[in-house]
């Protein structure tokens, strides 16, 4: 892996993106977008999770946090394997999910090509660590994080992205509590 994408500064912000296996657009329910706005919730509420910006995308995660217990590699590794379980089990109890037997294969097909994962692998393993280390940069990411809805054309402003805190950047109150930039 890259010297670059590490997580050196403890203490620092950073910016991640983290996928679905092979890019597989999940996040196309509400009882999906759920399981994972509760666990960043818990995360922020419960484990030191400061969170400046987030964007739920069909098949992707973007956020610029910060851990208050100098752990942000731990905290994203907890986070990212207990929505892992949760999703896979909200997807296989899910009888509306007329994709359930692809989207449980290919996640066996993912785990079966890897020897850190058992049965099934949700996340791909990378998280892409950017340390945010001024206001401009800061600012790049946020920008970055809200206009992905935007430049995939589901919506033309980035506050009306539902999965986002773009809203809360605009003056509205989003789903999910955010610690503003």
């Amino acid at each position: 892996m890259s010297r670059k994408y590490k997580f050196y500064n403890q203490e620092g912000l950073y910016f991640v993106s983290f996928a679905v296996v092979y890019w597989i657009d999940v996040f196309i329910r509400d009882e999906y977008f759920t399981v994972l706005l509760e666990s960043l919730d818990y995360s922020r509420k419960q484990k030191g999770m400061e969170i400046y910006a987030w964007c739920v995308m069909p098949s992707h995660v973007h956020l610029v946090f910060r851990a208050k217990h100098n752990n942000p590699g731990e905290l994203l590794k907890e986070f990212k394997t207990f929505t892992s379980r949760q999703l896979q089990k909200a997807i296989a109890e899910n009888s509306q999910e007329s994709r359930k037997e692809w989207l449980l294969w290919m996640m066996e097909k993912a785990a079966s090509k890897n020897s850190n994962s058992k049965l099934r692998q949700f996340w791909q393993h990378h998280n892409h660590p950017i340390e945010l280390w001024s206001p401009e940069v800061i600012d790049q990411k946020i920008e970055y994080t809200h206009q992905n809805p935007v430049v995939a054309g589901f919506v033309s402003e980035p506050h009306h992205w539902k999965y986002s805190s773009a809203i809360d950047y605009s003056g509205g109150k989003g789903l999910l509590e955010i610690d503003l930039a």
